[in-house]
């Protein structure tokens, strides 16, 4: 009976982007499982039984990122930082979420390096790599040595939104809204956004996402000396029922992140047919697709031109809705599963 292994271990922090991810992809392996296969999961103690009792747990402890002598016929690694690899020879499957972080300019050089070098070691290691976009794929290839044996296969995130929308959020703003939810870091580029509440005053603008970098005040700076603070709203992290109300109740959706692997919120917020409004940026392109609209430049003009025009066609196209709506679709967890356990059964 072939044995996989997965490092769910991020799920700690279940709040986190990463954490749904592996909350979903794990629960849809177990779906979809083989009756001639095994799951193991590796998880925080709190979660031993997540994702039901048909599969093998192992707890995520300190001492056990230096000593793990399990043995395995496949191990996933569903993010480039994991702390847990494989110590004995077996299938590696190691995708990578995005290099980002070799971009950011607030990174020394010599950590770059030495985190590209952890990268490179674990590509060499690897029986498969995934990405979770083409554009990803790209930079992998750009960026680091792929052993010409090593396939490097695309597998798109999936998403699922909730039939229910309940939200415990006690900040409601009290008018119309545009919305953000994502990492706040200057390469979010969200203070680019800034300029639409001048322009549209019957506006707010919610922010939502960890808010305890110096951007953070820097964004709430510039709202302050544009005369637009009142209407700008940053509540920090936000619960699971909050993100989709949001979603669910804001006029559009903006996204103007410079770098990104995926993108995943856009697809979340055209899965209520919200108009959404991009960077032309990384592999935010791949994802909106044709039905999302797209800022060619930040400067203040070019984005409230981009955003007046957008609204302007997205309501007089009552069409539009639904084929953002499909457009989503196409991002199913389902289907991640089912490619990933193709790959599994590959690489065996």
């Amino acid at each position: 009976m072939p044995h996989l292994f997965l490092d769910t271990e991020r799920m700690a922090n279940l709040a986190s982007g990463m954490g749904q991810f592996c909350l979903h992809l794990g629960n849809e392996l177990v779906r979809q499982k083989p009756a001639d296969w095994q799951i193991t999961f590796l998880v925080s103690r709190e979660q031993v039984g997540i994702f039901g009792s048909s599969v093998d747990y192992l707890v995520a402890t300190r001492w056990r990122r230096v000593w793990h002598p399990w043995t395995f016929d496949v191990w996933h690694c569903p993010y480039q930082n994991s702390r847990f690899t494989p110590m004995r020879k077996t299938a590696l499957v190691y995708t990578i979420l995005d290099l980002n972080y070799l971009s950011l300019p607030e990174y020394s050089a010599k950590r770059k390096a030495r985190q590209k070098a952890r990268y490179q070691q674990l590509v060499n290691q690897a029986a498969a790599v995934t990405t979770i976009s083409s554009y990803v794929a790209e930079d992998v290839r750009k960026q680091l040595v792929v052993p010409p044996t090593t396939p490097v296969e695309v597998i798109y995130l999936g998403m699922d939104k909730p039939k229910d929308i309940v939200s415990s959020f006690t900040v409601k703003p009290d008018g119309p809204f545009l919305f953000f939810i994502g990492m706040l870091q200057a390469y979010k580029n969200v203070h680019a956004m800034l300029p639409l509440l001048e322009a549209f005053p019957n506006y707010r603008l919610v922010l939502a996402g960890p808010d305890d970098k110096p951007y953070v005040q820097e964004l709430r700076d510039q709202a302050t000396r544009m005369g637009v603070a009142d209407r700008l709203i940053i509540p920090g992290p936000v619960d699971e029922a909050t993100k989709w109300w949001l979603y669910a109740n804001c006029d559009a959706f903006l996204f103007p992140s410079l770098h990104e692997g995926f993108g995943l919120p856009v697809i979340e917020a055209m899965s209520f047919g919200k108009p959404v409004f991009c960077s032309t940026l990384s592999s935010v392109p791949e994802v909106g697709g044709s039905e999302a609209f797209y800022f060619p430049a930040f400067d203040p003009e070019t984005v409230v031109k981009v955003f007046q025009v957008g609204m302007e066609t997205y309501d007089n196209d009552p069409e539009m809705p639904a084929r953002i709506m499909e457009h989503s679709r196409k991002f199913r967890w389902e289907l991640t599963a089912a490619a990933y356990w193709n790959l599994y059964q590959s690489v065996v």
